[in-house]
């Protein structure tokens, strides 16, 4: 019986036939099998415990295990022995420079007639795999979404340079429907990432109820198999589409095994096929991957009556939460001084920002996006601003200065003259005149803020006086009219009246002048 065992159903005609009375010779003969295979078979039913008819009864495998024991070397004292040492092997091949060669040496040096190299190695390699089942993952739709970066790149060609720029390839699925998504960007930075992640659930139109990344920097910030500890731009993310964030555990590819599988796909779905390709911008070289992950997807997947894209439309797409009105955007958040006048300074940009002048030499908190300062303290928002890049310059919200600055932003031609109109006629024709000059504004503000104050701590007819004496002199100052005020010259003024000549008869007309 040293060659292939035979089916148990010819073997069972073998037993029919014997219970029939037919001798080995003929039974051999009918059904094509050796004389001594069939004296082996007949010789092992006697050594069983049980009957003819209670061997027919079995079903094939239980009477293969009648007939066929299996391997001996597994019933043998070695191997026992060995049993009770796996676990002790296992554990210490995961400590530093222990190897299999090295176990073997220390087994063989303890028990001499344990098994040889290939032998130890091939038992301990079963009991390896047999520590390591894999579970069979039940996805729902809508779920989750596994995000992974491809471990080779893709590249274009800067035109301007000719320099070769690699670029990272960002991948994405549904495990439900096993849709797929990728795109390249320019790194795995955090910018970048999140970017990336964005345009992968704009495209699928809706939000899953959970993402499950890698433990990529840019996603996880210190990886752990209970609690890790999230990037918060990306809890950031979650939060403003209403999803939430549980990575694989570490060094479990396992966990996320569909889009570890989709990056192989892509390597010959989209990586092969543009391998003969040259793209001078980054934005050429996603509209290609585009083009073949939509063909990939609309692939019939083996074993399947439906492409993954059906899946997706029919199955799932409507189960994703609605996206959000406004789009994301990443946020960064910073500590600052509020400096004495009353700003903060944003150092990515070099640019300054005004908070309420009451806040001066508090701690601030600055988030800030793409497009929006916001400025936080004592948990409250107290200032924002829209993000300027021009580097050096002040946003400035009038508000919050104090009145003596708010003042100071004010001060202008139109301001001193619209001022004096409400204090007095004779003030507001000084004003005109005295801006009328060939000077600069910003050198007569305060020649007017001298004159109002004069016009505050004077009587109304006095100043009045004063004001159309300096006119009439042509002296628009602060100090003429402050001399005139001083020296009360006002009362001692002497108005000429104009006398008409007499009459007389030397006068000649005007036909004299002809």
């Amino acid at each position: 019986m040293a060659g292939k065992p035979k089916p148990m159903s010819q073997i069972k005609q073998l037993l029919q036939l014997h219970q029939q009375g037919k001798s080995k010779k003929e039974i051999a003969r009918i059904l094509g099998i050796s004389r001594n295979t069939v004296k082996s078979y007949l010789k092992k039913t006697e050594d069983s415990s049980l009957a003819i008819k209670d061997l027919l009864k079995l079903e094939d495998p239980l009477l293969e295990g009648k007939f066929h024991a299996g391997n001996p070397s597994y019933k043998e004292d070695r191997y026992e022995h060995f049993k009770t040492k796996v676990d002790y092997f296992l554990k210490e091949l995961k400590r530093i420079g222990v190897t299999k060669q090295l176990l073997w040496e220390e087994y063989k040096a303890t028990y001499p007639e344990g098994y040889s190299h290939s032998q130890f190695c091939y038992h301990l390699n079963q009991q390896q795999i047999a520590a390591q089942p894999s579970a069979i993952l039940h996805h729902a739709p809508a779920d989750k979404l596994y995000i992974d970066f491809a471990g080779k790149t893709l590249s274009y060609i800067d035109k301007s340079t000719g320099e070769v720029i690699n670029c990272q390839v960002f991948v994405a699925c549904l495990p439900y429907s096993d849709y797929c998504f990728a795109m390249a960007v320019k790194s795995q930075s955090v910018e970048d990432f999140i970017y990336a992640l964005t345009c992968c659930i704009n495209h699928l139109g809706g939000t899953p109820r959970a993402l499950v990344p890698d433990n990529l920097k840019a996603a996880v910030v210190k990886a752990d198999s209970y609690e890790p500890s999230i990037n918060t731009a990306l809890d950031d993310l979650a939060n403003h589409y209403g999803t939430t964030v549980v990575p694989a555990r570490a060094r479990k590819p396992k966990d996320k095994a569909l889009v570890e599988n989709q990056v192989k796909l892509i390597y010959s779905r989209v990586y092969a096929k543009l391998r003969d390709r040259q793209f001078f911008s980054i934005q050429d070289l996603n509209e290609a991957i585009s083009e073949k992950v939509l063909a990939h997807n609309q692939t019939r997947m083996q074993q399947k009556d439906y492409c993954r894209e059906e899946k997706f439309l029919a199955d799932e797409k409507h189960l994703l939460k609605a996206l959000p009105d406004t789009a994301y955007e990443i946020k960064y958040y910073k500590q600052y001084k509020v400096a004495p006048n009353n700003h903060i300074c944003l150092q990515k940009d070099k640019h300054y920002y005004s908070v309420p002048y009451v806040y001066i030499g508090r701690q601030a908190t600055v988030i800030y996006t793409r497009s929006t300062v916001s400025i936080y303290i004592d948990h409250k928002r107290i200032a924002f601003h829209l993000r300027s890049y021009v580097k050096g310059h002040y946003t400035t919200v009038k508000d919050h200065l104090c009145s003596t600055h708010q003042h100071y932003l004010d001060r202008s031609p139109g301001y001193y003259i619209a001022k004096a109109k409400s204090r007095s006629e004779a003030l507001h024709d000084l004003f005109v005149l005295l801006f009328n000059q060939d000077r600069y504004p910003e050198q007569l503000y305060r020649t007017c803020d001298g004159l109002l104050k004069l016009q505050r701590i004077t009587e109304e007819d006095k100043f009045l006086k004063a004001c159309q004496i300096a006119i009439e002199n042509k002296q628009y100052n602060y100090g003429f009219v402050a001399n005139i005020l001083k020296n009360n010259m006002t009362e001692h003024q002497r108005h000429t009246e104009e006398k008409p000549l007499p009459k007389h008869e030397n006068i000649r007309g005007k036909q004299s002048f002809y």
